[in-house]
């Protein structure tokens, strides 16, 4: 679980197909609408919007779903 991710940090979870890797685009602290899916984010419950490295689609994930990748 990570909570202070950052734009351009390069995390990774569990999907349906196994596991992704991807990009924070940003920090989502406001309610929005991506792609007709209805982000409940708020200042209290962020949500982070990645970019998945394999299709380059972008998605709303919850802090607690994501892990940071080490970088070396």
């Amino acid at each position: 679980m990570t909570k202070n991710l950052k734009k351009g940090d390069q995390v990774e979870w569990n999907s349906p197909q196994g596991e992704v890797k991807g990009t924070v685009e940003k920090k989502l602290t406001e309610p929005t609408d991506i792609k007709g899916h209805h982000v409940a984010a708020s200042q209290d419950n962020p949500e982070y919007l990645v970019e998945s490295d394999k299709t380059g689609k972008e998605a709303a994930h919850h802090p607690e779903s994501l892990t940071k990748i080490d970088e070396d």
